[in-house]
Formats: structure tokens, sequence, C-alpha cells
């Protein structure tokens, strides 16, 4: 690539406040200013056209640095409005970190309604969450409660939000919005199972593919993605237009010969549970990988046995656990089954 071809990234630092990030976004945004990496990069240039670069979030991997363009991330914050009803003159509230794309999106939302953001402690007529937020919320956050109630609608995602969370929450008077999507396709475009204006799906072999005005133009130092749809690392099925997430793809194990989906185990003990689940594989010498369930609660080794055994087969009986700890999560709330990996090697 030809020198003048690329333009000066700059990387946003973690001394500079929020005002200072929402100026520097918008000249990069309008082309005034040099293209914005919000999270860490090895890049210092990148491609005319490209105003944002950010990690993908992955648990595991490398993670990539994706290119978004200023329309890509405009068209996100346009048909995000659209869905919610939100005039100019709303306001956003930031409650989740600038280093990842959702967060991002509030401040690309907020310059796009020419208002001012708030905080925690002031009201706000949209806000944006993970998971884990919402269940610190239910169970005692009682600041964060009240915020979420005070809002036209929650933005929920990051991670699978199970259905005792979302009937919980709407008992609670909060009115969520599920979302599904990722850095690829400038954050979430699928609210409530449905697609943001302009974005089309499909199944592929199972996988779920998405494109879209909003999707990235490519990943720093490979190929652009053109014009062909996103394949995600998602299984999913349509119907009627409404999309389910299934779970991941690479998160699936093969345990005594069968496939078992890491992420359909932890929501299934996740739900209707007051504590939490996550499930892992372990290299085992005679199951290939064994499967792992680690709570921060105490756990029923043998009653959870019996409901995975049932639920998903014989292969699904847990070869370990680790009950009463601190589950590792990446900061979108998404399980760091890297990190427990790390801490089941220490177990004895």
């Amino acid at each position: 690539m030809e020198k003048s071809s690329l333009q000066p990234l700059v990387s946003v630092r973690a001394e500079w406040a929020i005002p200072q990030q929402l100026e520097a976004l918008a000249d990069a945004l309008s082309g005034v200013g040099p293209a914005l990496a919000f999270g860490e990069s090895t890049f210092t240039e990148v491609p005319h056209g490209c105003a944002l670069v950010l990690p993908t979030s992955g648990s595991s991997g490398v993670p990539k640095s994706v290119a978004l363009s200023s329309a890509a991330v405009i068209a996100s914050a346009k048909a995000s409005h659209a869905f919610l009803g939100a005039q100019p003159g709303d306001r956003w509230s930031l409650l989740l970190p600038t280093t990842h794309i959702a967060g991002v999106n509030v401040l690309v939302r907020s310059l796009e309604l020419g208002t001012e953001l708030r905080g925690l402690e002031d009201g706000a007529d949209f806000t944006a969450i993970v998971p884990t937020q919402l269940h610190r919320a239910l169970n005692g956050d009682a600041q964060l409660l009240e915020h979420l109630q005070h809002a036209k609608a929650v933005l929920v995602g990051g991670a699978a939000t199970s259905l005792e969370l979302q009937n919980l929450a709407a008992q609670n008077d909060i009115r969520l919005v599920t979302t599904y999507g990722m850095t690829e396709m400038s954050g979430g475009c699928i609210y409530n199972g449905r697609p943001l204006d302009g974005v089309e799906i499909r199944i592929s072999d199972g996988a779920i593919e998405l494109n879209g005005p909003m999707k990235a133009i490519g990943y720093l130092g490979e190929a652009p993605f053109g014009d062909s749809f996103f394949r995600t690392s998602d299984a999913g099925r349509l119907e009627n237009g409404i999309l389910e997430v299934i779970g991941r793809i690479d998160d699936q194990i093969i345990t005594g010969g069968e496939k078992l989906s890491l992420g359909a185990v932890t929501d299934f003990l996740n739900s209707g549970s007051t504590h939490r689940f996550i499930a892992i594989g372990l290299p085992d010498a005679e199951w290939g990988e064994a499967l792992a369930i680690a709570s921060d609660g105490p756990i029923d080794e043998s009653a959870v046995k019996s409901a995975l055994r049932e639920r998903f087969g014989a292969h699904a009986s847990p070869k370990r656990f680790a009950a009463n700890i601190e589950l590792p999560l990446t900061a979108l709330g998404k399980p760091d089954r890297r990190t427990l990996s790390e801490i089941f090697g220490r177990l004895p």
C-alpha cells in the first residue's frame, strides 16, 4: 500500500475525559481529524476512509483491529435511533467502556442527537449495558436499577441474556431491548431478534451471516470485506424473520466423540439460578476434552450432573468443578474461558 493512501491513526488515551473523546470522535467522523483507535492497536496509519479502529472482543485468540468508516458507524446510530424512536434532544447515558464498540456507539449516538452524555447519577432516555450489569441491577444495585427504570429503552448485549433475566427486568419496569451484533457490524444490528434498517441476515451451514451499511471496511493488514456477507462465529436460525442465536460455533467441544456447546450448557445452568455458572472444556486424555463447570456459588455436583445428562445426554456429565470462585469475564460481560482454564490449572 502506497504511503499516500494512508492517514494517521491516533490512539485514545486512558486519561482522556469523555468530552475530549467526543471532540476527537467528531473530528474523526467528519474527516477533519485523524482516525481514532479505541483500545490497543499496533497501527499508526490506516487507509483513507477509515475513521475508527477497534479490537475484536473474542474470548480467545489474538484480537484483530477492525477498521470502521464514518458512514458505517453513523448508519448504525441512525438505524438504532429509528428502531428506538429517538428524537433530537433525547439523551444517552454512558455505562460501558469506550474500549469496545458498544461504548463507542453511545458516543456516536449522542453526537447524532446533539445532546450531552449523562452518567449513572443522572436520568437518561436511553442507555446500553451488558447482562452482568442487568444482573447486578436486579440483585442489589439500587442506583443502577433506578437509572434503568427511568430510561425509555435499555439496550442489553455483548453476551446472551437469559429469558429469566429478561422476565425479571420486565417485572421491575425495565424496558429492555436485546441486541446482537459484533464490532465487524459496528456493534448491535439485530434488536429483539429483528434486523435494523438495511441489515440483511442469512444462515449458511448453520452459521449467521450479516450484511448492511454498517459493516466494517475489514481488518487492518488484511483484504477488505467488500460487498460479501460477513460470516459470524455464531450458530443461529431464522423463523418468520426473527433471528434466534443458538450459540457460538467455536465454543463447541468434542467430549467422548460427541459435540457439546459450552454456551448452551452455560445458559442452561444459569436459567433460573441465583448463582452464575460458566462451562469450559479442558484437555483430557480419556475424553479428548472434558466438560468443567465453575460457579460463583456452591455447586450440588450430583444434581448438576443429573440435570445436564438429562438435557444434553450422557456425554454432558462434567468431570471437574470449581465452586465459590470469582468468575472471570471480559469487559463486555462475556465468559473469559482462557482465564478460567488457567484457574482450573491451579486447582488441585
